[in-house]
């Protein structure tokens, strides 16, 4: 192995992923480039000195006192707000993430929970764990209003994977004025929000959490709800007021919830939300998928490419040093 790798891979793992299957994914896709990975924490010690890409869940502060050559962290995950952001910026390394590789998966749990409800198989579920043979009515998807809140990589593969559903679908983003893939598109105002909820059967979480999204859909918001409609939940718990989400569950204010992801998270044994049968929860596992290395891997490639050229590195989310 080298002692100066042009790319180093830091050895904890996510998702029950193994890290020696995305070094070879990379090094499969960058033939010319040497890719090492980190086994022991010493190895990451020895291997950082001279690497000019680290790629990882994080990257500690330690390690980055020794890399001294470091341009680029690639972190492995979505959201970055467990990594060293200002002493990454102090260095002058650019930092990119994993968005948009989870999409497809989110996208198609998303879909999946809403035809859950709109065919009520959890019902079916449920009589069969009873041995009950007892027939019980159905719906269609067909003619649904579907409001997708956000418009990011993952809204956008919901939208794309409803197309051949006949549903009327409505997008919130912070940019209304630059359209989307939805029927209507409409911004994060109060009155946009309480008039598009107004009209869904589904409504699909897609955002990240900001401030203007922490507590987005409350007591208020599902009042607005017609009380045939489903929130899918795929972004973050947050979002969602929990105790009004449990109060309107409880109260029939909406049929259904279908959460991958709660506040808190993980959801404790006595949660009341587990007791409730319109309720589905995922534990965090949408975005799952057996082609996430192989995702990311591409991204990652092609940004060490990009960091000789004069082309924009892809989800980036600290700039380089311009120096």
């Amino acid at each position: 192995m080298s002692e100066n790798p042009d790319i180093v891979v830091l050895r904890e793992g996510t998702e029950g992923l193994s890290m020696e299957s995305y070094a070879e994914e990379l090094q499969e896709r960058l033939p010319d480039r040497t890719v090492a990975l980190a086994r022991t924490p010493m190895r990451e010690r020895e291997l950082v000195a001279d690497a000019r890409i680290v790629t990882g869940i994080t990257v500690g502060e330690d390690l980055l006192a020794r890399a001294e050559r470091l341009e680029l962290f690639a972190c492995t995950f979505a959201g970055t707000d467990h990594v060293p952001m200002d002493a990454l910026a102090e260095r002058g390394v650019a930092v990119t993430n994993a968005g948009g590789i989870h999409a497809p998966g989110i996208a198609e749990q998303a879909v999946g929970n809403m035809l859950v409800f709109a065919r009520r198989l959890h019902e079916g579920w449920r009589r069969k764990r009873n041995r009950e043979w007892r027939h019980f009515q159905s719906g269609e998807l067909t003619d649904s209003t579907v409001t997708v809140v956000g418009l990011g990589s993952i809204g956008e593969a919901v939208v794309q994977r409803l197309g051949g559903f006949e549903v009327e679908t409505i997008g919130v983003r912070y940019s209304p004025e630059k359209g989307g893939p939805t029927d209507e598109v409409v911004g994060f105002e109060e009155d946009a929000v309480h008039d598009a909820l107004s009209r869904s059967r589904y409504v699909v979480v897609a955002c990240p959490l900001t401030e203007t999204t922490r507590g987005l859909v409350g007591e208020s918001e599902f009042a607005t709800m017609p009380t045939d409609a489903v929130l899918v939940n795929t972004a973050r718990g947050p979002i969602v007021d929990t105790d009004a989400l449990v109060s309107a569950l409880r109260s029939n204010k909406i049929r259904g919830a279908a959460l991958d992801v709660t506040d808190p998270e993980p959801l404790p044994e006595d949660h009341p939300l587990w007791n409730l049968e319109n309720c589905l929860i995922t534990p965090h596992t949408g975005g799952h998928t057996p082609r996430h290395w192989e995702r990311l891997a591409d991204i990652v490639a092609r940004n060490v490419e990009r960091l000789d050229g004069d082309e924009p590195l892809e989800n980036l989310v600290l700039a380089p040093d311009p120096r």
